[in-house]
């Protein structure tokens, strides 16, 4: 008699389990239910196709149920698990269409639930042209409404990857989009200094920004459509709102079952894909993972982290030899904003002190290819880094160059426990359309180096813009007065690099001294000829004014 598996949910780590299981075992009775009109798609994608990027939405279903069922898998659309009984390995599941209510015996079961959209128990949610985005049934709502309801003006509540997603594709389908965001930044994941940079940059995009701000109600016109979305500070006038306001994992089948629920009420699994309960496997959305720097447990809903599970519990389903295992993922992400690219890998730095660490970071700007190539773009690359081993803990890099293989970079790096002084040494593929001949990568860990053996100092943005007001601080720009007078830090003065030697005795040495140019090297090349000079208190703008995220006089 054929073993039986059952899969609950489909979309990234559903549907992956169930091709594996069947290629590793071919005797097996797959079935995968699924709530949904649609088994396998693009979830990553569904903002493209609201923006017109993705032109017809047949490219964003990857499967069908018929390709499955060439596969020997039997897909059942619009079938909802309600009960899950372990004890007589069953699920019972009612069929959405025919309202008939069915039961499916399992040896081996795979939860992979997802996740669900977070909505606000705010008044007025219910309204018509009120969105949230996590089906392809959701996306095709979307982009009808814009396209023929003649949408002009969008809400996006939330700042998360998937609001700005958003908030860009609907800015490109010419909509007027304005983003509340409740945290005082967006990308909440982010350490505040990119996020500010990516914040300054959707503003010049023409996307209207307010953080530090909570929506609290929707109001609606005569026909019960959304017409504005009122905050604690302000009344927006709209005529669509999309909620982007976080998800959770759907785990209340599983916990009606007794299955146990772990971080953000994520399921609870080991390293093998298993839960409490024998022969039950989570994976996806729904399940948590563990953090591969601090061992602890963590929740990163993803796609890549989605397949990576799913692949793991088929493998273990009937193991053949030693059982498979992820050891645990460093939440690496990457998003496009317009012509921005963003993406962070391992611990943030705030992540990282609050896990304990005494970290050292790095802002350092750099081309994402030779300076002189045509097309060569700017990136920002900040490290964080543990102070006493060295090890590289964290990432993040923002710009309009290419920012995936860097992050890709430092998140193997990290994966081997790698110190900032491994990664300078890294023989990296070089051609002056790919890269400098010291990559932006390599260039970021020689400063972490500088700083973490006392060559240099830094302050980061923030601090400076604390502390500008300060009367023991001073800040010296050293770049040329008319790179100077196009825009300066506020209260700076400018002595250029070539004159610094001449012109030491204007700088006040009983003050604090932070010196600035445009990416770092010229305020070394004055930090190192200033301490030379017997100047005591000295740091340098960590990025300089390129990762100054404020405003410039």
């Amino acid at each position: 008699m054929k073993q039986k598996l059952l899969v609950i949910g489909g979309v990234a780590s559903g549907t992956k389990a169930a091709a594996k299981a069947v290629r590793e075992n071919p005797d097996l009775e797959v079935t995968v239910l699924t709530e949904e009109d649609y088994i396998s798609y693009a979830g990553c994608g569904l903002p493209y196709y609201i923006g017109n990027v993705i032109k017809d939405k047949k490219h964003l279903t990857v499967m069908t149920p018929e390709k499955f069922k060439e596969k020997d898998i039997t897909v059942l659309l619009r079938h909802r698990a309600e009960k899950i009984v372990p004890a007589g390995k069953k699920v019972i599941a009612k069929d959405l269409v025919t309202g008939d209510v069915k039961d499916f015996a399992y040896d081996k079961l795979i939860l992979a639930t997802g996740a669900k959209p977070v909505v606000p128990p705010i008044p007025g949610v219910g309204l018509k042209n009120v969105y949230t985005l996590r089906s392809v049934t959701d996306a095709l709502k979307i982009r009808e409404a814009v396209e023929k309801e003649g949408i002009k003006k969008a809400v996006v509540v939330g700042g998360g990857f998937i609001g700005l997603e958003v908030a860009e594709n609907l800015t490109l389908q010419g909509v007027k989009v304005t983003l509340v965001e409740l945290l005082d930044q967006i990308l909440p994941n982010f350490d505040r200094e990119i996020a500010l940079l990516a914040e300054k940059y959707l503003k010049e995009k023409g996307i209207e920004i307010h953080t530090g701000d909570k929506a609290v109600a929707v109001e609606g016109d005569a026909d019960g459509k959304a017409k504005a979305l009122v905050t604690e500070k302000m009344k927006i006038d709209t005529d669509m709102v999309l909620l982007s306001i976080g998800v959770k994992p759907n785990t209340q089948l599983a916990a009606e079952a007794g299955v146990e629920l772990g971080v953000k009420d994520a399921i609870k699994v080991n390293e093998n894909m298993e839960t409490n309960i024998p022969d039950i496997y989570a994976v996806g959305d729904c399940a948590e993972n563990i953090n591969l720097i601090t061992g602890r447990p963590a929740w990163y809903p993803m796609g890549s982290t989605a397949n990576k599970m799913g692949r793991v519990a088929a493998l273990n389903l009937y193991p053949k030899g030693e059982k498979e295992s992820l050891k645990g993922v460093l939440g690496t992400t990457v998003v496009k904003l317009f012509d921005m690219n963003v993406a962070r890998t391992g611990l943030s730095e705030r992540e990282a002190r609050n896990a304990g660490y005494d970290v050292v970071t790095v802002l350092v700007p750099a081309h994402d290819r030779a300076h002189y190539y045509p097309g060569a773009k700017n990136i920002i690359t900040k490290l964080v880094v543990d102070r006493a081993s060295h090890r590289v803990l964290g990432a993040q890099i923002i710009g309009e160059g290419v920012v995936d293989k860097p992050i890709d970079i430092i998140a193997t790096v990290i994966t081997f426990k790698g110190t900032v002084e491994d990664v300078s040494k890294l023989d990296l593929a070089y051609a002056p359309p790919f890269s400098s001949a010291m990559s932006s990568t390599i260039v970021a860990a020689n400063v972490a180096v500088n700083k973490l053996t006392g060559k240099l100092e830094g302050i980061s943005p923030l601090e400076l813009k604390e502390r500008l007001s300060d009367p023991g601080l001073q800040v010296i720009d050293v770049r040329e007065e008319a790179e100077y007078l196009v825009g300066a830090i506020p209260g700076s003065r400018n002595i250029p690099l070539k004159t610094i030697k001449i012109r030491a005795g204007e700088i006040d040495r009983s003050k604090e001294t932070v010196v600035v140019c445009k990416i770092g090297l010229r305020a070394y090349l004055a930090y190192t000829t200033l301490k030379h000079l017997g100047f005591g208190n000295i740091k340098i703008l960590d990025g300089g004014v390129a990762a100054w995220p404020f405003e410039l006089e």
